[in-house]
């Protein structure tokens, strides 16, 4: 007569009981990279609006766009400007930076502009930059004596839930 052959209930529960473990361990690693991840995409937000904002101001400058409104063209798309620095529109920065709703939370028309990866808790974007607290990029138009600025709202990773 021929033995079956196979595996024992008490390997089997052993390979639960590992596998369990190792889905406790690897669980929180995982939701931290997630934080991580959405915290380098702000920051590579920031840097994206500071570059389209000073792409633009030189175009502004070359073309003498400096007044409380004005147009530059970008890439074929007409950038909606105020002195010299693309404004808080979708035709403004959102446009010139390439910022789309698929990937991010896009909210106010003016500024402060706020603009934060998808992902992010409504009770962490702030308008206000420089903070604590907050995942989120924050955009402030360019005044008569003063430049446009993108900056971060947030310090840390530990925001981006």
């Amino acid at each position: 007569m021929k033995q079956q052959q196979g595996f024992t209930l008490i390997e089997l529960i052993v390979v639960i009981v590992i596998l369990g473990i190792l889905a406790a361990v690897a669980l929180p690693k995982f939701v931290d990279i997630q934080n991580d991840a959405r915290w380098s995409t702000a920051k590579g937000t920031q840097g994206s609006m500071q570059s389209a904002a000073s792409l633009a101001h030189a175009y502004a400058l070359i073309n003498n766009q400096l007044g409380a409104t004005g147009s530059a063209v970008m890439e074929g798309q007409n950038i909606n400007l105020a002195y010299g620095y693309p404004d808080a529109s979708a035709n403004g920065i959102v446009l010139a930076a390439n910022i789309t709703s698929a990937g991010f939370q896009i909210s106010g028309t003016t500024s402060p502009l706020t603009v934060a990866p998808l992902g992010v808790a409504a009770g962490n974007i702030t308008t206000t930059p420089n903070t604590a607290t907050g995942c989120n990029v924050v955009y402030t138009i360019a005044t008569a004596s003063t430049a446009a600025k993108a900056e971060l709202a947030g310090t840390a990773s530990t925001n981006c839930k």
